[in-house]
């Protein structure tokens, strides 16, 4: 009898183990579940030469530093566009609109009518459960100079960083390991100019806020700053708002770069005293109004930072590509959980 029990407890006890083991993982229509390896086989297919080929073209010259509502950001918006159709990913907009139209009316100031950029992959338990991954692919334009800004790091470096994201869930998605939860990849026109392009989004959203699960920022990464210049330094990322919340958020932010990207978190800028302000100034904060929790990735200001000499030859590849895997993996979790993040910070919401 004993032995009896004692087979029966550990039977018990294995299949806890195996439970919770595979509580986040994906199991595709063959019946395999994700594992570790293949997990890491996408986060690896984002990589510094493609992420270079992609900034090369949409921080040149012929986006004329993408201006909001000027012909350079309608350019950068057709280019993401295209990119999002050859890579077989849809609209949630449906057919071959990929645009939220924002009017004139909306802006202040003289700016044009402009759009976000938006595409799909849709989840295949909880479809209706929304992870936004988010840049900003406007910047400031042309000076009566001539000068034009292309703005490689601020915010090409996020731009881009959101195709090699989407490319990289979308492959698991061919090999039936489509994430549980619909991931939304939002480019936002207008943040140069106010946080435009967020705002509309959050007050018209294509889903409703209430099944939006977190929104992960992108907003320069491709760079590093003065206070990160040594060696033993430069491998970093600023997290911004990441307890603020949802203190579940920012311990899976915590588990999986430990466990796969070992960067170092630097929360600097998360203090609530912070005299940059910085939490309050890119599109993650119209989430955060809504009580969305956030995490808003930052590489910190440069000395090329809205100059002119914000070009793509700056750019940091390899450590922008580590950065951006951290932020896939940390997507991945927050897409296959068993159960949506708790929001336990609305306190800290606002001011």
């Amino acid at each position: 009898m004993k032995h009896i029990v004692l087979l029966f407890s550990l039977l018990i006890l294995s299949c806890c183990r195996t439970s919770q083991s595979t509580k986040n993982s994906v199991i595709n229509e063959n019946n395999q579940a994700t594992t570790t390896s293949n997990i890491t086989q996408y986060a690896e297919s984002i990589t510094a030469k493609e992420l270079k080929e992609y900034l090369y073209t949409f921080a040149g010259d012929d986006f004329e530093g993408r201006d909001t509502g000027e012909p350079g950001q309608k350019k950068a918006a057709d280019y993401l566009k295209k990119q999002y159709q050859r890579m077989r990913i849809p609209s949630p907009l449906g057919g071959d609109d990929y645009f939220q139209e924002i009017p004139e009316s909306y802006f202040r100031g003289g700016i044009k009518s402009s759009e976000n950029v938006l595409a799909i992959i849709k989840g295949t338990e909880k479809p209706d459960e929304i992870i936004v991954i988010s840049a900003h692919y406007d910047h400031v334009g042309i000076d009566k100079d001539g000068n034009i800004y292309n703005g490689a790091d601020d915010d090409g470096s996020g731009t881009v960083t959101l195709l090699e994201i989407a490319e990289a869930f979308n492959m698991a998605k061919k090999d039936g390991f489509g994430p549980k939860r619909s991931i939304l990849f939002l480019h936002v026109t207008g943040e140069e100019k106010g946080l435009y392009g967020s705002r509309f989004y959050t007050e018209n959203p294509v889903f409703p806020l209430a099944n939006t699960v977190a929104n992960l920022n992108i907003d320069m990464i491709g760079r590093i700053d003065k206070k990160h210049e040594s060696k033993d330094k430069n491998k970093y990322i600023y997290l911004i708002g990441s307890d603020r919340l949802s203190t579940e958020l920012h311990a899976i932010s915590e588990e999986v770069n430990n466990k796969f990207t070992k960067l170092d978190l630097d929360y600097t800028y998360n203090a609530k005293d912070d005299p940059n302000r910085f939490y309050f100034r890119s599109d993650h904060y119209n989430f955060a109004k809504h009580n969305i929790p956030i995490i808003f990735y930052f590489n910190g200001v440069h000395e090329d930072y809205h100059q002119p000499t914000d070009t793509a030859d700056k750019i940091e590849y390899d450590l922008m590509t580590k950065r951006a895997q951290l932020i896939f993996y940390t997507a991945w979790e927050l897409a296959n959980r068993s159960e949506r993040i708790v929001v336990d910070g609305i306190e800290s919401a606002g001011e």
